[in-house]
């Protein structure tokens, strides 16, 4: 068989990666290495050449759109259908073990997928029936605490809380919500992980099948994979599979959601005969952007350590701009960004990033006074949309009637007359007897436990659910959605709505019934024995828990740091370069490697420019309220001056000496001034007392000075009426 065409489009080192006979690899793929094309190209090295069964291989990426990727690049490679193959995310694979091994899981056989969203739903509501003041027991918190410790791989009762009241009380939040969760058959995407983990650790014999058949295992981003992630790996691995994972620890810049980037250095540990290629030839960024991100990311000290490079030109310099204050930086960027277009490129072809989400509403403004189209990425997916998880969770109690989550959100939506206090006599009926709402909601009509009013409400609801399922159990999927939204009467309900708003909701309710028609089960659904309906609501979930965006239109993108990696554009503004900022001040203050996680997320912004990466910093941020002198971030101290090309402001602005190098941040001495005070000298003012001088703007009469007072913290102050005097 000619395999020729499967490297020749590979540099040597993807080659090495590809071909690779040793029994288990380690491929760090620095950023724009052509990573995807090294997995696809192993995928099929291993069945053209080797003569692995398509179904011994198990592929795991971290989005559905970079399984959907790999899918179709490995099928055109091929030229064979992969629609069976085992690629998808983790939690996908999760699931699909757990929809073939529902029994041995200890699940129903109609167990729901329970979104973040209806998580938090469930746990606030679990924290006010406990009695707790939220103020001191946030749901986010113990959201967070739940999903961490499942993360790790622990049940409640393995938490050791050694008499610390606060650990128990958390723990005992954690026991509250599992068994709500157990009682009404609905999965976490943290418990989707642990459960298909304690599959094989409670069933041998499976775990045995699962390792003889899915002998071969590739890994995509694995600087990402937290501590089950790993553990299932290891476990499914065993002492007999083969097993090649591709990541960049310098890339690793998820560890606040448990991401852990000691894997990379604990799979040389733990795994034999393990071979390390490096792929440092860049496909994506310029000499200079990369020579940038070479300098700065070789300061992280516990890095295996790689060298992007390009056979490319050095390209433009990179451009660092000092901004007086916030509103002068937007408005510098929002003028290149007017200089881009004007050049004949397109709006979607720029990308503004940001440390934290609040500082995209200044760029906001500024690009809508230019009438630039801009779209912030990262904002609400379609399966997120509260109509849409409306028309969901009728479908989700259709196909579970014991759905606790589905039964609330929906139980009076449209109002039909069931209060508060008739589904809080339904919790409590449920907790009591430890029974789903529903059949709680029985026992309450056969023992009369409600009011005549609110039981006649609570079983016309309970009909409406009964007659739906009987009636829709032999439509289309799509005539199912359709059938429930006009059951329901959710457009009548939405109706009611300001016209712009509800027209909105209605044509996205459209679309879920174009969604369901046009939806193919998939292969390894129905492998595992699911039908449309299962199938179509577990993909809902695990998109709306999906974090990459979709289709873009022809607009600038705003995007915080995180929302950017995988991405890539021609040109890209880092903004907000201020320590305190960026790198965050809580990296600043806390150890545990910190600090080294906000360079490498420095890095990966560095990294997603093409042609022209600007940066740029102010020197005066109002941030809570009152406006704070800013250091510039140390990260622009760790790129050579020589890769970068300063930018002055507009207007005349004497810059306070920071210590900085001298090209980009001169010391006083060495600007002509014709202010009457220097910088750093002590004055007075009547009002606010005695504070330092730290900065000019303007000339003549309108020179305003910033001072930072001992007692009233910076103030501007013009020089012509502010009286100052010198201490």
């Amino acid at each position: 068989m000619d395999v020729s065409h499967l490297l020749d489009e590979l540099n040597e080192a993807q080659r090495k990666a590809v071909t690779t006979e040793s029994k288990h690899a380690l491929v760090l793929a620095g950023a724009g290495s052509g990573k995807t094309r090294v997995l696809i190209h192993r995928l099929a090295w291993l069945i053209q050449v080797e003569h692995v069964s398509p179904h011994s291989i198990l592929a795991v990426t971290f989005t559905n759109k970079a399984a959907g990727e790999m899918r179709e690049r490995a099928q055109d490679l091929l030229q064979v259908s992969t629609r069976s193959m085992w690629i998808g995310t983790f939690h996908g694979i999760a699931h699909r073990l757990l929809r073939m091994h529902w029994q041995e899981a200890g699940l129903p056989e109609n167990f729901q997928i329970l979104d973040s969203d209806d998580q938090h739903r469930i746990i606030r509501r679990l924290i006010k029936e406990e009695g707790l003041d939220e103020a001191h027991w946030p749901a986010r918190q113990a959201q967070w605490y739940i999903n961490a410790r499942k993360d790790e791989g622990q049940r409640p009762d393995a938490i050791e809380h050694m008499g610390n009241p606060m650990t128990a009380q958390w723990v005992r939040i954690y026991e509250l919500y599992q068994a709500s969760c157990d009682r009404a058959g609905l999965v976490d995407f943290a418990d989707l992980l642990l459960r298909a983990h304690e599959l094989w650790l409670h069933h041998p014999s499976l775990l045995d099948h699962y390792r003889s058949r899915l002998s071969h295992l590739l890994v995509d981003e694995f600087q990402d994979t937290n501590s089950i992630q790993y553990a299932w790996i290891r476990m499914l691995a065993g002492d007999d599979g083969s097993v090649l994972v591709v990541g960049d620890d310098d890339q690793s810049i998820y560890g606040w959601r448990g991401a852990q980037v000691e894997n990379v250095q604990h799979f040389r540990r733990d795994f034999t005969d393990v071979q390390v290629v490096k792929l440092e030839q860049n496909y994506r960024s310029s000499g200079n952007i990369l020579e940038a991100a070479n300098a700065l990311i070789a300061n992280n000290e516990d890095r295996m350590g790689k060298k992007l490079w390009t056979a490319d030109d050095k390209g433009a310099p990179i451009t660092l701009y000092s901004a007086f204050n916030e509103q002068d930086e937007a408005r510098f960027v929002v003028e290149q960004i007017e200089q881009w277009l004007g050049k004949g490129r397109r709006a979607n072809e720029a990308a503004i990033v940001y440390r934290t989400s609040a500082q995209s509403r200044l760029f906001e403004e500024y690009l809508l006074k230019a009438s630039i189209a801009y779209r912030v990425y990262g904002g609400q997916r379609f399966f997120e949309r509260a109509e849409i998880k409306d028309a969901l969770a009728y479908l989700r109690l259709i196909q579970n009637p014991n759905d606790d989550a589905a039964l609330e959100r929906v139980i009076n939506t449209p109002t039909r007359g069931i209060g508060q206090k008739t589904i809080s006599i339904l919790r409590l009926q449920a907790r009591e007897s430890s029974l789903p709402m529903w059949q709680a909601a029985q026992e309450c009509a056969r023992q009369n436990l409600l009011p005549a009013r609110a039981l006649t409400a609570l079983q016309v609801f309970m009909s409406l659910i009964t007659d739906m399922r009987e009636r829709m159990q032999d439509f289309t999927l799509g005539n199912q959605v359709q059938g429930v939204i006009e059951d329901s009467q959710l457009v009548s309900h939405y109706e009611k709505e300001p016209t712009e708003k509800m027209e909105s909701r209605v044509e996205n309710l459209r679309e879920l019934v174009n969604a369901a028609t046009a939806f193919v089960l998939p292969v390894e659904d129905a492998d595992a024995g699911m039908d449309d309906l299962q199938s179509f609501l577990s993909h809902a979930s695990l998109e709306a828990g999906e974090t990459q965006g979709e289709a873009w239109d022809d607009c600038v993108q705003l995007m915080t740091l995180h929302s950017a990696k995988g991405l890539e554009f021609p040109m890209v503004f880092i903004v907000g370069l201020e320590d305190g900022l960026f790198p965050h001040q809580r990296s600043v203050m806390e150890s545990g490697g910190r600090l080294e996680e906000e360079r490498r997320l420095c890095y990966v912004g560095i990294t997603r420019a093409r042609e022209h990466l600007c940066l740029s910093h102010a020197e005066v941020r109002r941030m809570f309220g009152s406006e704070s002198h800013c250091r510039p971030s140390r990260f622009l101290n760790e790129i050579p001056s020589e890769l970068i090309q300063e930018i002055r402001p507009r207007m005349q602005v004497q810059r306070p000496w920071v210590g900085a190098r001298s090209p980009e941040y001169p010391k006083p001495s060495s600007i002509k001034q014709d202010w009457p005070f220097s910088l750093g000298e002590t004055v007075s003012h009547k009002k606010f007392g005695s504070g330092t001088v730290i900065s000019f703007e303007g000339s003549g009469e309108h020179t305003r000075v910033q001072v930072n007072f001992n007692h009233a913290g910076a103030k501007w102050l013009v020089v012509a009426y502010a009286n100052l005097t010198r201490s």
